[in-house]
């Protein structure tokens, strides 16, 4: 079984073997399918407030 991971700031699906897997010292993973998600999660944006992002979609109600 192949273990497929979630974005942590877009939501979009992982496939195996892309993205970055970033551990905080404190053991928090988080799960990055691209350096745009990672740079906007370090500038502490809220997904829900970025139109592109499906947590963002979903606020305003596209999805």
């Amino acid at each position: 079984m192949i273990n497929t991971h979630i974005c942590s700031f877009c939501g979009l699906p992982l496939e195996p073997g892309t993205g970055k897997m970033y551990v905080k010292k404190d053991g928090q993973i988080f799960y990055y399918c691209s350096t745009k998600c990672q740079k906007n999660h370090r500038l502490k944006r809220i997904p829900r407030r970025v139109r592109w992002t499906t947590a963002g979609r979903k606020a305003l109600g596209k999805v």
